[in-house]
């Protein structure tokens, strides 16, 4: 072999040698390119991620934005927002004013016992109820929802008529229908209008139906609940008239009984 074509040839080796080391050289610095442009990508996913994570935090619940909804007020009511409920004879001279919150196990105990003397006086004419609702349960340690929702519920009702209201508050406070207070079992609309089918008034009713899954007096109900928060009552069933309470004897509660009622409220109706 001449030197000449050995020359040739160890020349042609080092092009290949460095042609195949570009090759390389370039498929090194393509995928480097791609693991750069995945770890962006991955990291702008994890920061949007965390963005919509962080919106969604700070987004209001659904409660709290109906907290500035327009308010559609149910039929049945009067005075700002509707938020004044009165249930009974025109013509009765005293109010009994009842705060109560739907999820509260003492209203359910007070509706059960003396109840149905309540609604025997009312019929009477002896006094008539402003219903003022309260959702603080749902605030408690317990935390939930269903004060509101079974306060927005009881809006539907009213809407329906006086007497679907009562009735339908005596259901959801029967020992059948109420939860423990712990339970927030209120929260849920299909176990509302399930109560409502025991009522009357409510049986197959599409227009209540509707407004409780529309979440229609949901506003109305935030609205009846800052009036139950600026009226100074701290807990519920809290009974008053002419601007004091009715209690048991010897207590600062609400009576629980036929004859304590029966005594509190003669005393009240006297003065």
């Amino acid at each position: 072999m001449s030197a000449r074509n050995n020359q040739a040839n160890k020349a042609a080796a080092r092009d290949r040698l460095r042609a195949e080391r570009e090759r390389q050289a370039k498929k090194d610095r393509t995928r480097r390119q791609v693991v750069v442009a995945g770890s962006v990508v991955v990291v702008l996913a994890i920061a949007a991620g965390v963005g919509y994570g962080v919106m969604q935090l700070n987004k209001p619940s659904h409660w709290e934005a109906a907290k500035k909804d327009s308010v559609v007020a149910p039929k049945n009511t009067s005075g700002p927002d509707g938020t004044t409920v009165t249930i009974g004879k025109a013509s009765a001279k005293k109010t009994l004013e009842m705060y109560e919150d739907p999820r509260c196990p003492i209203c359910a105990t007070f509706d059960q016992t003396v109840g149905p003397t309540v609604q025997k006086d009312l019929d009477a004419g002896k006094f008539k109820i402003q219903y003022i609702g309260a959702t603080f349960i749902d605030n408690a340690a317990s935390g939930g929802e269903g004060s509101k929702n079974g306060l927005s519920a009881l809006g539907a009702a009213l809407n329906v008529s006086p007497t679907a209201f009562e009735h339908y508050k005596t259901a959801m406070y029967s020992t059948k229908w109420h939860p423990d207070e712990t339970t927030d079992t209120f929260k849920n609309d299909a176990y509302l209008i399930k109560i409502a089918q025991t009522v009357p008034e409510l049986k197959d009713n599409k227009v209540f139906q509707k407004a409780v899954n529309n979440g229609t007096y949901d506003a109305w109900a935030m609205k009846m609940s800052a009036k139950f928060d600026k009226s100074g009552v701290q807990g519920t069933p809290t009974l008053k008239m002419d601007g004091k309470k009715l209690t048991t004897p010897g207590s600062d509660n609400a009576p629980l009984t036929v004859p304590t009622f029966n005594s509190a409220l003669d005393k009240a109706l006297k003065a």
